[in-house]
C-alpha cells in the first residue's frame, strides 16, 4: 500500500529537480525582477502576484514561494557572535552545532566604550552569517540577525541586563549604530545582514515581563527609553525591530500606536516590526487584551507588525475571512518586510531549489560570500585577534592598590588559580558555540615563565583551597555568576545574586565573595577576578582585596585577554557601563521607570560602589583643557569641542575621554550629568592628543509634552570632560544665544 505514494513523491521530486532551475531562469522577465524598475514598483508588482495564503506566509518562518522562484531569509540570534548553537541550541535541537567566533557578552563589549571595535566585531558577524546561508556545505541559518538589544540597563537587578551595553541612551545608541554599520556592510544598495533591534520598547524587567506594564512619561519615552531605538533607525540603518512583550502604559507594545506614530512615521522605519516568541497567544492570555488569538494577529497587523514569532496563519485567515483586516491592509503591512529581502538583494536572486540561499545576481557585493572552499572566518587568525581584542579592551580595572598588577611572570614560581568558573568558559543563552574556548586557567598557564607551577582549586573543598592559597606567590580568585544559573528548566535560578532571561535578580551582593574572604585569609597577595555578567555590591573586597578585575563571560579568547591583562601585556582600559550600587538598599522598586526618581548616574545623588563610566589604568592620565570652537551657538548650531589629554605615566595605554554636559540654568529637571562623546584613544608614555568632538544644540534639548516638539533653551551649559563620571578635571561652558524649537522627527 505504501509504494504507490512513494513511487509518485520520488517522481515528482525529481521532475522538480530538473524543472524548477529552468523556470526560475524563465522568470527573471517578471518585473519584480527588473533591476531597472524602482524598489516600490518591484514590490508592487511581486504583492499582485502572490495568493493570500502566499502574503501570510511570508509573515513567518524563512518563506519559499518556488514557483516564482523566490525564497526568503529567517531570522537569527547573534547578539555577541553568530549563534548556531550554544546552550539556546539556536536554530533547532538536533541539528548539528556549527561553530562561529564568540565574542565577550554584549555587557562586555559595551564595556570597550570602541565603536570602531564594534564595527568590526559587525562586520564579522555579518560576514559568518552570509557564509553560513550560503555555503554548500553548511546550508544554515539566515541574514536577519535579532542584535543589538538596545535596552537600557537602569536597574542592576534586571535578569537579562548582560545583554544590554548599559545604562546611558547616548552611550548604547553609538555602541549599536557603529555594530550596524558593520553588520549591514558599506554598500549602498544591498545589505550584508540586517540588524533587528530588540526590544522596543523598556522590556527592563522579567518577572512577570509577559503582562507587566513600563509606564513612565512622554518626556522620557523622547529623552531616554526610546533614544537607542531612534539612533539606531535614523543613524545606524537599521530597518528592523522586533517589539517587546510588556505594555507601555497599559497598551501592549505589539499593538501600541508608537510603533506607526513614531517609528514609522517620524524615525523612518519601513522595514520589519516582528513579535518577540509567543507574543501573539501571550495579547490574549497575559495581557488579555483580546478574546482569541483571531482578534489579536488583525489588531497586531493594524499596529505595523509584518513579522510573528508564533503561530499565527490560521488566525490571521480566519481575520481576513471574517473582514476583522483587509487583504489590501495586509498588503501594506508586507511592504515593509519586502522591502528588507530587497535590501538583501533577494528580489534579485533565484530559488532553485538546491542553490543556499538562491542564485545570487552579479550585482550583489555579498553574493559570493561562502560559495568558494576557503578557510571558514572562524578559523582564520585575524577573526580569532578580533576576539582577543575584544576581550582586552572589556576588560575593567576596579582597583590596583600598591600595583599589584601586573604581575612579573619572571618573579613568580608558583600561582594558585581558584574558583568554580575558572577552568571553563560559560555560554550565555544567546550564545552560539566557538569552535574553542581558553578560560582564564588556560589563559594563565599560557602565560606563566616557564618551571612556574599553576595550581587549581574550584573552591569546594575548604581545606585544599586554603592549602593551595597559601603555598602560592599569589593567589587568583575567579567568581561571579552562571550565565543561565546552571538551570536545567526555563525560569529557574536557585542563586539569589544570579538572573537570567524570564528571571530577574533578587540581591546584587555576591554569595561567592565568601571564597575571597577565604583565599586572602590564607594569602592576602590575592587577586580578584570578577567575571560576571552584572554589577555586584562587593564592598568587602573593594576595602580588602589588592586589585580586582571585571571582565564578562562567553568570549572564545577570555582566558588570553585576561591573562594579557594580568601580566601586563595588555594595559586595561575597560569601561563600565552602569553604576555599580554599595549594595541592596540603594536600589528603587524594581517597576519604578521614573528616572527623576534618582535613577542612574544622571539622576542618583548616591555615591556608589563604582560610578558610570569607571575603569582603572596602568598608567595615568592628565585631562588638560577643554575648548570649544566658539564660545556660543544658535538652537540649530553645533561647537566642535576639543579635550587635551597627556599620558603622564610610564606604560602606553588606551585611554576613554568622555564628554558630559551640565544644564546650569534650565526650567525643567534635566540630568545632573549627561554623556555628550566620547572616544577611545590610545597614547604612548608621554604622550599628549588632542581629541575632537561635535555637540549640536539639537542635542541638549528636552522634550516639550505639552506643544509635542523638542526645545532648545537659551542658556549656558557646562561642558566636562574627563575618564569617568566621578573623575571631570576640566569644563567650561558654552552659551546658546537663542532659543527654538523643532519637530519630532527632526532629531
Amino acid at each position: 500500500m505504501h509504494m504507490i505514494p512513494s513511487k509518485v513523491t520520488t517522481l515528482l521530486l525529481a521532475i522538480t529537480t530538473a524543472v524548477l532551475p529552468a523556470l526560475a531562469a524563465a522568470r527573471t522577465d517578471y518585473p519584480f525582477r527588473d533591476t531597472k524598475l524602482g524598489r516600490e514598483a518591484r514590490i508592487s508588482d511581486l504583492l499582485s502576484r502572490l495568493t493570500l495564503d502566499e502574503k501570510i506566509s511570508l509573515m513567518g518562518g524563512q518563506p519559499k514561494i518556488p514557483r516564482l522562484g523566490l525564497e526568503f531569509s529567517g531570522q537569527v540570534e547573534g547578539l555577541h557572535g553568530l549563534a548556531l548553537g550554544g546552550p539556546g541550541h539556536w536554530e533547532g535541537r538536533g541539528k548539528n552545532v556549527l561553530p562561529t567566533t564568540t565574542f565577550p557578552q554584549e555587557r562586555g563589549l559595551g564595556n570597550t566604550w570602541d565603536p570602531a571595535l564594534m564595527q568590526k566585531v559587525g562586520a564579522l558577524e555579518g560576514y559568518e552569517a552570509r557564509y553560513m546561508y550560503q555555503s554548500a556545505k553548511y546550508d544554515r541559518g539566515g541574514l536577519i540577525v535579532r542584535a543589538p538589544n538596545v535596552d537600557l540597563a537602569r536597574d542592576p537587578r534586571w535578569g537579562r541586563s548582560e545583554e544590554s551595553m548599559g545604562e546611558d541612551p547616548y552611550l548604547v545608541g553609538t555602541m549599536a549604530v557603529a555594530f550596524q554599520h558593520g553588520l549591514q556592510g558599506p554598500d549602498p544598495k544591498h545589505w550584508q545582514a540586517v540588524s533587528l533591534m530588540k526590544h522596543f520598547l523598556a522590556n527592563e524587567n522579567e518577572d512577570n515581563r509577559e503582562s507587566s506594564s513600563s509606564d513612565f512619561s512622554q518626556r522620557l519615552f523622547r529623552e531616554y527609553y526610546s533614544v537607542p531605538f531612534r539612533m539606531g533607525f535614523q543613524l545606524g540603518g537599521s530597518r528592523a525591530v522586533m517589539a517587546a512583550y510588556n505594555s507601555w502604559n497599559g497598551v501592549p507594545m505589539m499593538v501600541n500606536p508608537v510603533l506607526k506614530n513614531v517609528m514609522v512615521k517620524e524615525w523612518g522605519n519601513d522595514g520589519i516590526i516582528c513579535t518577540d516568541g509567543g507574543a501573539l497567544g501571550l495579547l490574549i492570555t497575559a495581557h488579555k487584551s483580546f478574546a482569541n488569538k483571531e482578534e489579536g494577529a488583525a489588531a497586531a497587523v493594524k499596529a505595523g507588525i509584518n513579522t510573528f514569532l508564533d503561530t499565527y496563519q490560521n488566525d490571521l485567515r480566519d481575520a481576513v475571512r471574517d473582514q476583522l483586516i483587509s487583504e489590501t491592509q495586509i498588503d501594506d503591512s508586507l511592504r515593509g518586510l519586502l522591502r528588507v529581502f530587497y535590501w538583501l538583494g533577494e528580489f534579485d536572486s533565484i530559488y532553485d531549489g538546491k542553490t543556499p540561499g538562491g542564485v545570487s545576481a552579479a550585482s550583489d557585493p555579498y553574493g559570493q560570500i561562502g560559495r568558494a572552499s576557503d578557510t571558514p572566518p572562524w578559523e582564520r587568525e585575524s577573526s580569532k585577534a578580533l576576539a582577543r581584542k575584544a576581550t582586552e579592551e572589556s576588560i575593567v580595572l576596579l582597583k590596583n592598590a600598591n600595583q599589584t598588577l601586573p604581575l612579573n611572570q619572571q618573579t613568580i614560581r608558583t600561582i594558585a588559580v581558584i574558583g568554580p568558573w575558572a577552568n571553563q568558559v560559560l555560554l550565555d543563552w544567546y550564545s552560539g558555540t566557538p569552535p574553542y574556548a581558553v578560560s582564564a586557567l588556560d589563559g594563565i598557564r599560557n602565560a606563566v615563565a616557564p618551571g612556574t607551577k599553576v595550581l587549581f582549586e574550584n573552591g569546594d573543598d575548604a581545606a585544599a583551597t586554603v592549602a593551595a592559597a597559601r603555598q602560592a606567590d599569589v593567589a587568583i580568585v575567579v567568581v561571579g555568576n552562571h550565565p543561565y544559573c546552571n538551570a536545567t528548566r526555563w525560569k529557574q535560578c536557585d542563586t539569589p545574586s544570579n538572573g537570567r532571561e524570564a528571571v530577574d535578580r533578587k540581591t546584587i551582593s555576591l554569595e561567592q565573595e565568601a571564597l575571597v574572604k577565604l583565599v586572602y585569609a590564607a594569602n592576602p597577595r590575592t587577586i580578584e577576578v570578577l567575571l560576571s555578567s552584572f554589577p555586584y555590591a562587593v564592598q568587602w573586597s573593594q576595602e580588602h582585596i589588592p586589585a580586582i578585575v571585571h571582565l564578562t563571560h562567553n568570549s572564545e579568547e577570555l582566558g588570553n585577554g585576561l591573562a594579557d591583562v594580568l601580566f601586563g601585556a595588555y594595559s586595561p582600559a575597560g569601561r563600565l557601563v552602569q553604576t555599580w550600587p554599595t549594595g541592596d538598599a540603594q536600589l528603587l522598586p524594581m517597576m519604578d521607570y521614573n528616572l527623576l526618581h534618582a535613577r542612574t548616574y544622571m539622576y542618583s545623588t548616591l555615591k556608589p560602589l563604582y560610578p558610570f563610566g569607571y575603569g582603572l589604568s596602568y598608567t595615568t592620565f592628565a585631562y588638560k583643557t577643554v575648548t570649544a570652537s566658539a564660545p556660543s551657538m544658535t538652537a540649530d548650531g553645533e561647537v566642535n569641542v576639543t579635550v587635551t589629554v597627556a599620558n603622564t605615566g610610564t606604560r602606553d595605554s588606551d585611554e576613554v575621554v568622555q564628554l558630559y554636559v551640565q544644564h546650569v540654568h534650565s526650567a525643567v529637571a534635566r540630568p545632573q550629568l549627561e554623556l555628550k562623546g566620547f572616544q577611545r584613544v590610545h597614547l604612548a608614555a608621554g604622550q599628549s592628543t588632542q581629541v575632537q568632538m561635535t555637540l549640536r544644540a539639537h542635542d541638549l534639548a528636552y522634550w516639550d509634552d505639552s506643544q509635542h516638539l523638542w526645545r532648545v533653551e537659551q542658556e549656558p551649559v557646562k561642558l566636562l570632560a574627563g575618564g569617568s563620571s566621578d573623575n571631570l578635571p576640566i569644563s567650561t561652558v558654552v552659551h546658546i544665544n537663542n532659543s527654538g524649537t523643532y519637530g519630532p522627527e527632526s532629531h
